[in-house]
């Protein structure tokens, strides 16, 4: 089943409708920096077309400058969030349950404090509740270090072909590794370089014990960006959370394992 695109809208996205969707069953999928809607589609995980054929209208959405969503200024989270609740707003089917990779998960967790009365559910995969170690210096390097193939002249696509590499593990599918540069190629330099620079700053640990909804805090076993220590602790805070580790799995997930990663999503969201 392919998603159908919705450029007009306050995040593009695409959308899958399952048969018997109603009010109360929307699920809304959230990108990592290097990817786009299309990490959740047919040639990434599949989670859309999986959410559909359990009854739920699912949409996978490209944050502001991704994709075919409008970029915003100033570029940070509490501008991401506001648009990811427009969205969820003018979909009209309740809450959502949010499902959120890498940054989506960080996106996901800060429109929980934000505006709690949006989300009736949180699937935080390969995540966490901090960026990095507190303190300017240490992100002022971090930024260096990572800008710096592209101040070399690298581009998008040599920055690609250098980072997603080390997220996966030895035994990941060529073809998947590519798919994944490729959509990490794909993500324009400006947006890139804005989207890293917000998430510097992103804590959200004081929020964790206040989550109300059912969440699924789920992990690769050898994530080594958001490892599975950082997961448990996570999942330890947050109250009634479900914590699962997927063996021989990497940074990331959904598109590595996507049959382990849908099934355990569609679990946690039976109730199982």
């Amino acid at each position: 089943m392919s998603g159908r695109l919705v450029p007009d809208a306050p995040l593009a996205h695409l959308r899958w409708d399952g048969p018997g969707a109603a009010a109360g069953r929307l699920a809304v999928l959230l990108h990592g920096v290097g990817g786009g809607r299309e990490a959740w589609g047919a040639a990434g995980s599949g989670s859309g077309a999986a959410l559909a054929a359990a009854g739920f209208t699912a949409v996978a959405v490209d944050f502001p400058g991704y994709g075919r969503s409008a970029r915003i200024e100033p570029y940070d989270l509490a501008g991401i969030a506001a648009a990811l609740e427009r969205l969820i707003t003018q979909l009209g089917l309740g809450p959502a349950v949010l499902v959120g990779h890498s940054m989506g998960g960080m996106v996901a967790q800060d429109l929980a404090a934000r505006a709690p009365a949006a989300v009736s559910g949180l699937v935080l995969a390969s995540t966490s509740p901090a960026f990095g170690k507190p303190g300017g210096d240490w992100q002022r390097g971090f930024l260096q270090s990572r800008f710096a193939p592209l101040d070399a002249g690298s581009g998008m696509a040599g920055l690609a072909a250098q980072l997603v590499p080390a997220m996966l593990p030895p035994d990941a599918p060529p073809a998947m590794g590519e798919r994944a540069q490729a959509l990490m190629a794909g993500v324009p330099e400006a947006t890139y370089r804005s989207a890293v620079a917000a998430l510097v700053a992103f804590d959200r640990r004081a929020n964790l014990p206040l989550i109300k909804v059912p969440t699924l805090v789920i992990t690769g076993e050898l994530d080594t960006t958001a490892s599975p220590e950082v997961a448990r602790k996570m999942a330890e805070r947050i109250p009634g959370a479900v914590l699962q580790t997927v063996p021989g799995a990497g940074h990331l997930l959904p598109m590595e394992r996507p049959d382990a990663f849908n099934t355990a999503l569609l679990a946690f969201l039976a109730g199982g």
